[in-house]
């Protein structure tokens, strides 16, 4: 005769450990594999940067603390001296009087003109597209290009006096040989270069406005100019910043339609813009010492005043 099964229940033992319900911490990843990637594919574009930008710069600063010249056998630190000598000097303080105005110049009218080519050619059609072609077609254009083109027609004899004498008008102006015309001249055709790279612009910005607001506004009354007040030029705040940075940079550092055009004149310095200046006292006068001054003098300008109008802008932008 069998003995009956007796069922036993099973314990779990006092002594094993119990289950942790908490995940166990992911490890950390370290950082230096994505920097060790970064750092391999912008390597050359750093190297690059470096040596043609960073070192030119860091060479710049030295030499402006010094007498350095390419004829002079010795060359002395004289710490502050030229920035000192430039403060106080007549040609440099009128070279940057000449540059503020013509970057007045170039900022000013390529803005007015291009917003207004810009609300001409905001309309749909081949022949409004192939025109945004032709407006851009300067820009792509080289500095000696453009101004060996305006100086043959600009010239006392040139195509534009001979239209000019045509139509009555006895003694025109010498746009590029009169010391009270030229620097407006070179001002007018850097405008006209940079005045489809602002239609652009603008012309991106218009058709970023939302055609709802224009309806909205027209129902409730406005007509054209308010609905432009009011919607358009609002809307078109970003386009406003980017055009007037960059025409502020380009109008501080023209050289080559100096250059082409009047090289410096006529007469002494009244087109003479501080690029020319440093150009003409660096490697002309082979004061690299006092070339490296006015250079970084120059670097300041630009980055401090286009920091303040870029800021401005863009708190304009915020507000509306």
């Amino acid at each position: 005769m069998t003995a009956p099964l007796v069922k036993t229940e099973r314990r779990p033992a006092a002594d094993a450990a119990p289950v942790s319900r908490t995940t166990a911490a992911a490890p950390r990843r370290s950082p230096w594999p994505a920097v060790r990637h970064l750092l391999g594919f912008g390597a050359p574009g750093l190297l690059v940067y470096a040596c043609f930008v960073l070192a030119p710069i860091a060479l710049s600063v030295g030499y402006s603390f010094t007498n350095a010249n390419q004829f002079a056998p010795e060359t002395h630190f004289t710490g502050l001296d030229n920035y000192t000598r430039l403060l106080g000097d007549e040609e440099f303080l009128t070279a940057l009087e000449v540059t503020t105005i013509l970057t007045l110049i170039v900022v000013i009218l390529p803005n007015v003109l291009g917003l207004a080519v810009a609300m001409l050619l905001d309309r749909s059609g081949r022949l409004y597209k192939a025109l945004r072609s032709v407006f851009f077609v300067p820009v792509v254009l080289s500095a000696v290009v453009v101004s060996v083109v305006w100086q043959a027609m600009l010239t006392d004899d040139g195509l534009v006096n001979s239209v000019l004498r045509s139509l009555g008008v006895h003694s025109p102006p010498g746009w590029l040989s009169d010391p009270d015309v030229a620097l407006y001249s070179v001002g007018f055709i850097i405008s006209w270069q940079m005045l489809g790279f602002c239609a652009v612009v603008y012309l991106a910005g218009l058709q970023g406005v939302p055609q709802e607001l224009h309806e909205a506004a027209a129902i409730d009354g406005a007509g054209p100019w308010l609905r432009f007040r009011r919607v358009t030029w609002p809307m078109l705040a970003p386009a406003l910043t980017i055009n007037t940075v960059m025409l502020l940079i380009t109008g501080f550092k023209a050289y080559d339609h100096i250059q082409v055009l009047t090289g410096g004149g006529p007469g002494t310095g009244t087109t003479a813009t501080l690029a020319f200046s440093v150009i003409q006292t660096g490697f002309t006068a082979n004061r690299t010492g006092e070339a490296s001054a006015m250079a970084l003098i120059m670097l300041v300008i630009v980055a401090v005043v286009s920091s303040v109008v870029l800021r401005f802008l863009q708190r304009r932008e915020v507000d509306f």
